[in-house]
């Protein structure tokens, strides 16, 4: 492996040949540097949408939906004819709460009445609602936090909604 390749003549030629300064492949490279193309931005640095006028009907996540259009991250898709879905990945758990506990260990010597502390009952929700949309060859997938257990049904009206405007 050590010794030089016997196919070579002597010069390293690899890659594609350009002349020098030219631009590679991709994008074309933009006038103020490295990256991607920039957008126009409207005035406070806001970018301006590409070819979408309107003005948002419904924000779902990062899902934005426009009179005639669905705005995401990975771009836009027509509004018509969209599909759109959710999914609860959410749990809301009870339990009771540590100092019921307490109370109830402390009260129980005073009165039996300090069982009544164990019927506290504390719910947390956690985890997350998927809201899907495809349009038009294109899918987007967005993750909306459940903050208590009516979360889903909130996310769900903004859903029918935005179903009722692709029809």
């Amino acid at each position: 492996m050590s010794e030089p390749n016997p196919y070579a003549d002597g010069e390293y030629k690899w890659g594609p040949t350009q002349p020098p300064g030219a631009p590679g492949y991709g994008y074309p490279p933009p006038a103020d540097g490295y990256g991607y193309p920039q957008q126009p931005t409207l005035p406070g640095a806001y970018p301006a949408p590409m070819g979408h006028t309107g003005a948002p009907l419904v924000s779902i996540g990062d899902i934005t939906v426009l009179q005639d259009s669905i705005i995401t991250p990975a771009g836009p898709m027509p509004l018509k004819g969209a599909v759109w879905n959710a999914t609860d990945m959410s749990r809301t758990e009870e339990k009771i709460p540590t100092h019921a506990i307490v109370l109830a260990v402390v009260f129980f010597v005073l009165c039996f009445l300090g069982l009544l502390f164990l019927l506290m009952k504390e719910k947390t929700t956690t985890g997350f609602i998927q809201v899907t949309v495809t349009s038009g060859g294109r899918h987007h997938s967005t993750m909306i936090p459940a903050t208590g257990p009516e979360s889903f049904h909130m996310v769900m009206g903004q859903i029918n909604y935005a179903r009722s405007l692709s029809i």
